[in-house]
């Protein structure tokens, strides 16, 4: 049985000594490499979550001859979001709020209900960091190596080997920050311009960027994001519960801890190994039950299963559990894992609410979309006849993939005659106003008139826009100006 080695207690007495000061050095954390079923189910995670963030840039989708092919894109340049089968425009900017909002609930819910598995398997922070940890194991070896390569001088085989162990690193993160910038510039064409030296600025910038971000947070900064540059774990204890299936160490079994050989009888199931603290990424010692610092990655667990199968003991000293069934299991009987509590229900309900919104904003979403702006200067002219003119800047979004002739009208302003200065249409009582496809088509429009009263040096007027292709109208209310005369004219 390993007990906690020399550096360990040096580790431990740098800890205290460091609790008496107002500032500490950062104590390095050397996870140990452990196997298991929890180890396997977090490489699973990791593959795909690398798989589905470097491979999804390449994936094709088609729209029309005139538009991106890249499945998920967001365009800067062209101020456009494509997702699939779905455009999304500046102007559709409460989506993203609505996303970010579910993003929340669903992200408070899951936490409610198995503590912070997102921290633990899915977090961008979590997987880089593993992946570069397990390089390094593979290249400096395994905990105890490692340390006492970095307690020794420096040689020229611990040299080699950190000198290639970043390279890999940087390596990695440099695909990442690449990667990265594939989201926002068609996959396939920034890679060719960027190694044939063609790319924008931007680009460059960009990737360096990233580069430099993943390298120092996965690679140095490791643990230390979770505890105290994320504000996630702050939150958390929020979310929990009696009830929330969190990785726990049943003290009712492992307590009190016997080191060495066992008598018959006497002591619990935990020897004292430390097995758990070794394996965990952030250093702490689950025994000491729910902590900050704890991600809900379940490596501690594999490590102690390890122990027990050696000393012959049933497996799950450390498991997911509640705090209400490790009660009912310290007095002898079985309280299980409730998933409908009240917060989950108030959560639940929320994202449902939420998606339910979205789905139906998205169904109902406008093809078109018409906005006026009425001229500053002059607020209104009168003409020689006695009528007035009032100046508009009318802005037309077409989403359609071809070009549409819209009709604009107006109403509450009986009589009203529209020019458009810019191109020479009208005057008329109806305006055919082009726009091409996938744009923002915008006219200079005039419109000539006699409300029959003002109030305050104002009338009310409506612009009415019909898609003459698909029927689909829009209506946007606004104002003619004119003399300040009092109620009537």
């Amino acid at each position: 049985m390993a007990h906690i080695s020399k550096l360990d207690r040096q580790r431990q007495l740098e800890q205290e000594e460091a609790g008496q000061h107002l500032f500490a050095n950062r104590v390095r954390v050397y996870p140990k490499t452990v196997h298991g079923p929890v180890r396997r189910f977090k490489w699973a995670v990791l593959a795909f979550c690398l798989a589905l963030y470097y491979l999804l840039p390449w994936l094709r989708w088609s729209r029309g001859v005139t538009q991106p092919s890249q499945a998920v894109l967001l365009d800067i340049f062209h101020e456009r979001f494509y997702f699939f089968n779905l455009e999304f425009w500046p102007q559709d900017i409460y989506y993203l709020t609505g996303l970010l909002i579910m993003g929340a609930v669903a992200l408070f819910l899951v936490t409610s209900l198995v503590g912070r598995v997102w921290c633990g398997y899915t977090c961008p922070q979590t997987v880089w960091t593993d992946l570069f940890m397990w390089i390094e194991a593979k290249i400096e070896g395994d905990r105890n190596e490692r340390m006492k390569r970095d307690a020794a001088p420096m040689t020229l085989d611990t040299a080699w080997r950190k000198a290639a162990k970043h390279s890999a690193w940087l390596f990695i993160a440099f695909w990442t920050g690449g990667a990265w910038i594939m989201y926002y510039v068609d996959a396939p064409t920034v890679t060719v311009e960027f190694w044939t030296g063609t790319a924008s600025t931007p680009v460059y910038f960009f990737t360096g960027l990233f580069t430099a971000t993943t390298y120092l947070l996965a690679g140095w900064a490791r643990e230390q994001v979770c505890t105290y540059m994320c504000p996630w774990p702050r939150f958390q204890s929020a979310m929990l519960d009696e009830q929330s299936l969190t990785v726990t160490y049943q003290a009712w079994r492992g307590e009190p801890r016997v080191r060495g050989k066992r008598t018959e009888g006497l002591g619990g199931d935990c020897v004292d190994c430390g097995a758990c603290v070794t394996a965990c990424p952030t250093g702490i010692d689950i025994r000491d039950g729910i902590q900050m610092e704890c991600i809900n990655c379940g490596l501690c667990i594999d490590a102690c299963n390890h122990v027990m199968e050696r000393v012959g003991r049933p497996a799950g000293l450390v498991t997911w559990d509640t705090l209400a069934d490790q009660a009912a299991k310290a007095a002898g009987t079985h309280a299980g894992f409730k998933f409908l509590r009240p917060r989950t229900i108030i959560y639940l309900s929320a994202l449902v609410i939420a998606a339910v919104v979205m789905v139906g904003a998205l169904i109902m979403r406008p093809g078109i979309g018409l906005s006026v702006q009425h001229d500053r200067a002059p607020l209104f002219v009168r003409l020689a006849d006695g009528n007035l003119r009032n100046g508009y800047t009318i802005k037309i979004i077409n989403k359609a993939q071809s070009p549409v002739t819209f009709e604009l009208t107006t109403s509450a302003l009986p009589g009203a005659v529209l020019t458009e200065a810019d191109e020479g249409l009208g005057p008329a009582t109806h305006l055919g106003l082009p726009v091409r496809a996938d744009s923002v088509g915008t006219f200079r429009v005039l419109i000539t008139g006699l409300p029959a009263s003002f109030i305050d040096g104002s009338a009310p007027i409506a612009f009415h826009l019909l898609d003459t292709s698909t029927g689909e109208t829009s209506t946007y209310h606004s104002v003619f100006m004119g003399p300040n005369n009092g109620e009537h004219r």
